[in-house]
């Protein structure tokens, strides 16, 4: 077997590190093998160095310039790195004139350039020819809204529903952008005008479901949840969960939501299952919430002996990459704005140099985790990986809360362990009485109103980074007056050790 042959096995085996020496051993006999240059990418790619795949596929595309699924690895691995990707998107572009994934990707690029209006046209123009284009009508709502258009984001989807009313999908879609701000008369008037279109489909009924339990309608709400009894969707399980917790019936919630922690949706569930074994206390919880939450609870404190000076670059390059006007709607931030993207991706060297001091306290928290217990949504998995220091961050991400700031009561369903680097905090008399502009754990959404009070409260410092297990519920307390900039990131989760989804 040769060593292209070899690194080719170990990247399908999700070993890119053991890929990577061998590339290189035979790039330095071969150094024109295209084949090679092209792994050598998605090599690096795997293990997220985005700087050095953005060399390795400029490589293979000097080579062989016409190959498109080279072009596409480049102009992605470009736009993640932080480089300008629009030149590579729009020669993309004309090599596949019909592929909108492209098209998709030279709008982000644009938009990353500071040409949103020219990325608002791009896409504004392939919606008319492919008004079904469900990625289009996402970004381009999206990029709207983020720049202060809380009136007008959904317009695409709007004119796709009067061009295609019978697409069910479209008007889905549609009713999701306000169901994530939580405008519920604007939800109903769109399922009315579905139903008009579609008829009566349990998607839609599903949908009315939620916006009925969601917005105290309770009546309503208790008689879609009869009607569907019989359907199995996570959805309506997440719904009726909340809606029996809202009500106080603990013990039929906990019903709802045990089946689906054997399911993919398990990160989504767990959460509330803390706070159900919390609340049925010395009943039947009280063990379970401790096993569960780990005792002692499983948040870490980590000085990263960042200098002064560490500390103000990081801070000027985070803040040069909050651009938006107002948080993305699905996002907790309050009062504040977080960026886009996977910024520990980025090439700049403050970023990278962070990373690498990341993954070493990602490490030490692994280190220091109890014995593996099956099925345990923190303890479960295998920790092959973040021992290696080999972690993946499948989020990163940057949040600027200003005046009265904070972050609401949330989970990260697609982390194992998440973090907060905090990296710049108002004075003392700025923030406020204590706990203002701390960070919180174990409180509930206050839409649910349950009688539970954070489990532990962390008074942030600036350089300190703070680890824990993504299922549990955390919060910002508002503050008063200055700005609070930090870094949080999520670390992928590895497979159960089992082999259990959850």
């Amino acid at each position: 077997m040769t060593r292209v042959q070899l690194a080719q096995q170990h990247l399908q085996q999700g070993r890119a590190d053991l890929a990577l020496p061998l590339l290189r051993q035979h790039l330095e006999l071969v150094p024109d093998d295209f084949i090679a240059w092209k792994l050598a990418g998605f090599a690096w790619h795997e293990e997220q160095y985005e700087a050095e795949a953005v060399h390795a596929f400029s490589q293979a595309a000097a080579l062989q310039p016409s190959d498109a699924s080279t072009l596409m690895a480049l102009a992605q691995s470009r736009f993640f790195a932080g480089y300008s990707a629009v030149d590579h998107f729009y020669q993309l572009t004309t090599l596949t004139p019909g592929d909108l994934h492209a098209y998709r990707g030279l709008a982000l690029a644009l938009a990353a350039d500071g040409e949103q209006q020219l990325a608002e046209q791009l896409l504004i123009q392939n919606l008319a020819a492919h008004p079904l284009w469900l990625d289009g009508h996402k970004l381009l709502s999206s990029m709207r809204f983020t720049s202060g258009d809380a009136g007008h984001f959904t317009d695409s989807y709007q004119q796709a529903c009067t061009q295609q009313p019978q697409n069910l999908t479209l008007w889905l879609d549609w009713f999701r952008c306000y169901a994530q701000l939580k405008q519920w008369q604007k939800c109903e008037q769109i399922l009315g005008l579905a139903e008009q279109h579609c008829g009566q489909q349990l998607q839609l009924t599903l949908a009315r479901l939620f916006v009925a339990a969601e917005s105290g309608d309770s009546i309503k709400a208790a008689l879609l949840f009869a009607e569907t009894s019989q359907v199995q969707d996570p959805l309506r399980a997440m719904a009726l969960t909340r809606f029996q917790l809202r009500h106080g019936d603990v013990q039929a919630a906990e019903q709802s939501a045990l089946p689906w922690l054997e399911t993919a949706s398990a990160t989504v569930f767990w959460p509330y299952i803390s706070l159900i074994w919390r609340l049925l206390g010395a009943q039947s919880g009280e063990q379970k919430a401790k096993w569960l939450d780990t005792e002692p609870m499983f948040v870490k404190a980590f000085d990263l002996q960042l200098s002064a000076t560490e500390l103000t670059v990081l801070c000027s390059v985070l803040r040069s990459l909050h651009k938006a006007k107002a948080p993305f709607a699905q996002q907790s931030v309050r009062g504040g704005t977080q960026t886009d993207q996977n910024i520990l991706l980025r090439h700049e060297q403050p970023l990278q140099l962070l990373k690498q001091k990341l993954k070493a306290a990602v490490k030490s928290y692994v280190e220091q985790l109890p014995d593996t217990v099956a099925t345990h949504p923190l303890l479960g998995r295998t920790r092959d990986r973040a021992l290696q220091g080999r972690s993946r961050f499948s989020g990163s991400w940057s949040t600027l809360l200003k005046t009265q700031g904070f972050n609401v009561s949330h989970t990260h369903p697609s982390g194992w362990i998440s973090a907060a680097l905090h990296l710049e905090i108002p004075a003392a008399e700025q923030l406020g009485q204590a706990p203002a502009g701390w960070l919180q754990f174990g409180a509930p959404p206050t839409e649910l109103q349950l009688p539970l009070d954070p489990q532990l409260q962390h008074q942030p410092q600036a350089g300190t980074l703070v680890l824990f297990p993504s299922i549990l519920w955390h919060n910002t307390v508002p503050f008063e007056s200055g700005e609070r900039l930090t870094l949080a990131f999520d670390i992928e989760p590895q497979p159960f050790i089992s082999g259990e989804p959850g």
